[in-house]
């Protein structure tokens, strides 16, 4: 089992947001970038497979805000993207298991890679 903890997605990239498309894009990029980069610090290994990879995504939102896990799946899909690029491994093969759980002060994103259901 492989951890990483990455930060919150910003709310322009939401599916309820309507920004301008520029501006979208910009924090697309960012996100992605800034994910890549939490993946090179921490040195991420992912499981050896040829199957699918599980990730178990537990969101911890910065605020008490109602928030639903299948928007949040849509909003962390460029930081997907981003640990899909380190790993060199195509994001077709992931399988998600989203999970909103309690408040963290700034808020992040815990993934927990495997090789099968924990």
């Amino acid at each position: 089992m492989t951890e990483i903890t990455l930060p919150f997605p910003p709310a322009i990239l939401s599916p309820n947001a309507r920004p301008h498309w520029a501006a979208k894009a910009k924090a697309v990029k960012q996100y992605r970038a800034a994910c890549y980069l939490e993946c090179l610090m921490a040195k991420l290994v992912a499981p050896e497979t040829d199957g699918k990879l599980h990730l178990w995504i537990d969101f911890h939102p910065p605020s008490n805000r109602r928030i639903d896990a299948d928007n949040c799946l849509s909003r962390i899909k460029s930081g997907i993207d981003g640990l899909s690029d380190y790993i060199k491994i195509d994001d077709s093969r992931f399988m998600f298991h989203p999970w909103v759980k309690e408040k963290i002060t700034g808020g992040c994103v815990k993934i927990r890679i495997t090789t099968g259901p924990i």
